[in-house]
């Protein structure tokens, strides 16, 4: 059975082009393989890596769009505060009544 064995993998070596064969092809291929699949920083674990980074830049870039849009409502909340309050709140004075007319949006 083993004769079998080392006759399957004489051939199947014998099948491969003589560039292959040789012990830099050979020490080559296998520095590939340990670089692409079994070392830590492998090409997989950096690809997901850098979809984490692109992700998390996405989220910051979000998140200072949000924090420029609280600024500019707190200037303007600064600037016209009782407007603001009452706009935004419906807040009154003691002598007032506020009226809220809400417009149906048309659905199509």
């Amino acid at each position: 059975m083993a004769r079998a064995k080392k006759k399957s993998l004489k051939k199947t070596w014998e099948k491969l082009p003589p560039i292959l064969r040789g012990r830099f092809a050979i020490a080559t291929l296998i520095f590939l393989a340990f670089i692409l699949y079994l070392d830590r920083r492998n090409v997989f674990s950096q690809l997901q890596l850098r979809n984490s980074i692109i992700r998390y830049e996405d989220k910051r870039d979000q998140l200072e769009a949000d924090i420029e849009a609280a600024e500019i409502e707190r200037l303007n909340m600064d600037q016209e505060s009782e407007r603001f309050a009452r706009e935004t709140y419906f807040m009154q004075r003691d002598d007032e009544d506020v009226f809220i007319i809400v417009e149906e949006e048309e659905n199509q």
